[in-house]
């Protein structure tokens, strides 16, 4: 049976843009970054978390043909192009304040919501990315 989600993708326009902001300003790591001929095979992960990867994917081939991929790009680009990538952090302020420092630029500020403190910021290409820090759960019982 399933034991686990190994890789999530999102679309990125340009591979060499996308390494400096996931791991020169987010801190990310490389994982792989491998060229396989018809395609670059670049992932990232949160340093230390060995069980789950991010793929920085060019819209085309081999799984889009050009047309496809200038749609995808377009939708990229206006940020509508799939769901979100969530980041978990101990200290959202903390995490905010740092990546500030670097340079990321936020859509929301560190805001107090009902399962935690959240921040939002876009990735150069559109994708919408949110920093969470978990609210303390309740003692089981």
């Amino acid at each position: 049976m399933l034991r686990s989600i190994t890789h999530s993708q999102i679309y990125v326009l340009d591979q060499d843009q996308a390494l400096d902001f996931y791991v020169g300003k987010l801190g990310m790591e490389v994982a792989t970054d491998a060229d396989l001929g018809f395609m670059r095979w670049l992932t990232v992960r949160v340093p230390g978390d060995t069980g789950r990867e991010l793929l920085l994917e060019r819209p085309g081939p081999p799984a889009l043909d050009e047309a496809t991929a200038e749609q995808v790009r377009e939708l990229v680009t206006k940020g509508v192009m799939g769901g979100w990538l969530i980041l978990g952090t101990a200290d959202c302020q903390k995490t905010y304040e740092t990546l500030l420092e670097r340079g990321v630029e936020f859509t929301e500020t560190p805001t107090t919501r009902p399962y935690g403190i959240d921040c939002a910021l876009r990735d150069p290409f559109g994708n919408n990315i949110r920093i969470t820090q978990p609210a303390p759960r309740p003692p089981a019982g």
